[in-house]
């Protein structure tokens, strides 16, 4: 099977980069549930609602705000933050089956996690850290784009990096990426895939020689972590050729850079491509910033325009058809596994290691 349509309904996945969630209601569709979400005045946390009015099935995201409740633009049905419809109009008694469903909400690392699941089960422990993304002395540029593609598309593509050298040449993409061998380790009951390519002789990709000012050969390296089914981590490193970068970007004339994916399912065939690019050098330049922002933007969108025709490929073939695996497709085989075995599970949450 090329792709997953399953939805692992019992997992945190991400709704919305903190600051997209305001005062102004924002809409958002994450595994097929329509959710309104926004900050409530009383404690500044977010709310999560089902985007649909009980009387007419109006999107509440279309309404409006009166303190914390949320007035339906429709009719004026109100609900709390608990989603109790609290007013109907023309008259004083509300039916007690007047209320939407409120999901439970958790922001960490500068990025607002959902659980569509059961929410006796939703432990905020389980949230999987991307702490770079709102730490001390580290700068961040972000965005978001959807995808009209299965999300177990966009899993692959970010699982196998290969697909730099010629997708993405001219920006991160060089020879050395293809060529490269990777290492893959798979824990299955965490549910993590690790994948890792590392490079002692390549050449400098403009992303990083124009943002960082590195020229000639360097060292360097691609760690990703990726924690099913919705956080992507890749610990970027580069180095000057015979200088070790390390995981930790500790050597004194390498560069770190921490780039972050959230893959949240939208509907079948629709993700969200949730990015992020956080750095430790440079934090005070914002001209390095705008250009890591417009170029990673430039990047994302080449992946997005491939995934939809990919996905306009698969769904107009029959049946039937089969793809060839190689070893580039260790991690993202794994990950299908393992997002089958989460699908499955269904009630069962994944214990995610912090």
């Amino acid at each position: 099977m090329p792709h997953v349509t399953a939805f692992a309904r019992n997992q945190w996945y991400v709704a919305a980069h903190g600051h997209e969630v305001g005062r102004e209601l924002l809409g958002r569709t994450v595994l097929g549930e329509p959710l309104v979400l926004y900050r409530a005045e009383e404690d500044g946390g977010p709310v999560a609602l089902h985007d649909r009015c009980v009387h007419r099935r109006y999107p509440l995201s279309e309404s409006g705000l009166d303190g914390d409740r949320i007035v339906c633009g429709y009719h004026g049905f109100t609900y709390d933050r608990t989603g109790t419809c609290v007013y109907v109009p023309g008259q004083k008694r509300v039916p007690r089956t007047a209320r939407v469903a409120s999901y439970p909400v958790v922001e960490q690392d500068s990025l607002v996690w959902v659980w569509i699941g059961d929410p006796a089960l939703a432990d905020p422990r389980a949230v999987p850290r991307a702490r770079h993304l709102d730490s001390p002395g580290w700068v961040t540029v972000r965005g978001m784009e959807p995808i009209a593609a299965d999300y177990g598309l966009l899993v692959d593509n970010l699982l196998d990096l290969s697909h730099e050298t010629y997708l993405h040449g001219g920006y991160i993409g060089t020879p050395e990426v293809a060529e490269t061998p990777i290492t893959t380790e798979v824990d299955e009951a965490a549910g993590i895939v690790r994948v890792s390519r590392h490079m002692d002789d390549a050449e400098c990709p403009s992303f990083y020689s124009r943002s960082t000012g590195l020229t000639g050969r360097i060292s360097r390296r691609q760690d990703i972590e990726y924690h099913a089914p919705c956080l992507y981590l890749l610990h970027s490193s580069i180095a000057p050729v015979g200088a070790e970068p390390g995981p930790d970007g500790s050597d004194p004339h390498g560069f770190r850079t921490e780039i972050t994916y959230a893959i949240t399912p939208s509907t079948d065939g629709a993700v969200y491509d949730f990015w992020a690019v956080s750095r430790n050098w440079a934090t005070d330049d914002p001209e390095v910033s705008e250009f890591l922002r417009t170029n990673n933007h430039t990047v994302v969108m080449q992946d997005v325009d491939a995934l939809n025709l990919l996905q306009q490929t698969l769904s107009s073939e029959r049946a039937g058809g089969q793809e060839l695996s190689v070893n580039i497709d260790a991690g993202g085989l794994a990950a299908r596994r393992i997002l089958a075995r989460l699908a499955e599970e269904g009630a069962t949450p994944v214990e995610k290691v912090r």
